[in-house]
């Protein structure tokens, strides 16, 4: 029975995994994490009108100019990737 439920779970944490791609897996760094965070909430921005709005109102910025500049940041959001120890 044990082993049972442990498939079901591992079943049900691959589907999890495989259906929201930012939920991770083992392997991830604490870089591409959030990455992953920062990349998922400036698209949530940006495909908010009402919060891109707010936004460019508190920045005094035109909203295209607002969307512009998140668009640009979701290329690196937390700067370049760290160094990689070989």
């Amino acid at each position: 029975m044990s082993s049972e439920l442990r498939y079901t779970a591992n079943t049900q944490l691959e589907h999890l995994h495989a259906r929201y791609t930012g939920t991770g897996h083992a392997d991830l760094t604490k870089y591409e994490w959030l990455t992953h965070q920062h990349r998922d909430t400036l698209s949530s921005i940006v495909g908010h009108p009402p919060l891109m709005s707010y936004l460019a109102i508190a920045d005094g910025e035109a909203i295209g100019r607002v969307k512009f500049e998140m668009t640009e940041r979701m290329l690196q959001p937390c700067g370049p990737p760290p160094a990689k120890d070989d």
